[in-house]
């Protein structure tokens, strides 16, 4: 009898449906490999890497790359397998027990509440307001309330696209005390980072990818930026050696050429504009306001709308009856021509022509 961990066939899964899609915008991924110019100095570099080392320097020479542009000390950097497995991490040296409370926003990310649970900790979400911005005083009602051991806000946030002003942002570190952690994910379309207030806060972590803007999915690197005896702690729930030297150079190698990727940066926010003006005009369709690489919409039967795409192999995120999401439909931006086709389609089917 194989005897599991208690409480494991409870865990809840990260669902999305993968394939070889035809057009795939269900990730929040970039459709577009490697500008050539970073594309060429990647290569070179693993070229040279010693296959039989450990990945010490290169962990180093990454956060040092980090820490410079941050103004911050390598000692206040810290990475990960993707911001999600800090994310994980934290929530892990935060929880331990029922009587530990972690409080987050809903809907947000969804691996969240998927992270408390691991964590062995009680989560606490906490309802957005019904056009999906933030309600500071509501969050930091909850916080004091339960007594949290860690709030957590994503900026802008997944799956809304919504951005949280600063002044929210600093509104509840104002008033909270225990670890407060920033996921911006996707700041690098937004602009308007937590970054200044580390100083003022020790508390406080903010946490990004290169998964995003950067367009590294595949490598599975993120970073965090905290007070080094926070990095400290955290570091303590990683293994050693537990990041590899390719995923290592080459994402070293992006945030030394990262004004390479600005062209896309910007060229995916002007395609989220446009199709957020464009769905706009279709009857019966809600865009919420976004500020990441995705946009939002709320559409008649959902579902079934889904399903259609998948028959037409384009694969995007749907979110069924999910609480707070129902008939809510998520579009990463892919490239141009992709955004139309997807369009098109959603057209036809609401007009009954699919």
């Amino acid at each position: 009898m194989l005897n599991y961990r208690k409480g494991l066939a409870d865990m809840p899964a990260y669902d999305v449906i993968e394939r070889p899609w035809g057009i795939k915008v269900n990730a929040n991924e970039c459709n577009m490999n490697l500008p050539p110019l970073v594309e060429e100095r990647v290569m070179a570099r693993l070229g040279c890497v010693a296959f039989n080392r450990y990945p010490n320097e290169q962990y180093d020479d990454l956060r040092e790359q980090i820490a410079k542009y941050y103004g911050v000390q390598k000692e206040n950097v810290l990475l990960g397998i993707g911001s999600s497995e800090i994310i994980e991490k934290i929530f892990y040296c935060f929880g331990g027990g029922e009587e530990r409370h972690i409080v987050y926003p809903q809907p947000s990310f969804s691996m969240y509440k998927i992270y408390a649970k691991a964590a062995e900790a009680t989560g606490v979400p906490v309802d957005l307001r019904a056009d999906y911005t933030f309600d500071a005083d509501a969050f930091i009602n909850k916080v004091q309330e339960v007594k949290a051991d860690l709030a957590v806000i994503c900026n802008p946030n997944n799956p809304t696209g919504t951005g949280i002003p600063l002044e929210d942002i600093k509104k509840v570190a104002d008033n909270i005390d225990c670890c407060f952690l920033v996921d911006e994910a996707y700041m690098e379309f937004y602009g308007k980072s937590a970054f200044g207030m580390l100083k003022n806060y020790p508390n406080m972590i903010i946490a990004r990818t290169f998964s995003k803007a950067y367009g590294l999915a595949s490598c599975r690197v993120g970073y965090m930026v905290a007070d080094a005896k926070i990095v400290d702690m955290i570091a303590k729930a990683y293994m050693p050696y537990y990041m590899n030297v390719l995923s290592l150079v080459t994402a070293d190698t992006c945030f030394q050429m990262r004004q390479e990727f600005v062209p896309r940066i910007q060229m995916m926010i002007a395609e989220r504009k446009r199709m957020s003006k464009r769905y706009a005009e279709l009857q019966g369709v809600k865009v919420y306001p976004s500020n990441t690489n995705f946009v939002l919409v709320k559409v008649p039967d959902a579902v079934a709308l889904n399903e259609s795409l998948v028959a037409k192999n384009i694969g995007i995120r749907s979110f069924g009856n999910a609480p707070r999401l129902e008939n809510c439909l998520r579009l990463s931006m892919g490239l141009r021509e992709e955004n139309d086709r997807i369009f098109d389609e959603i057209k036809l089917f609401l007009e009954g022509r699919a």
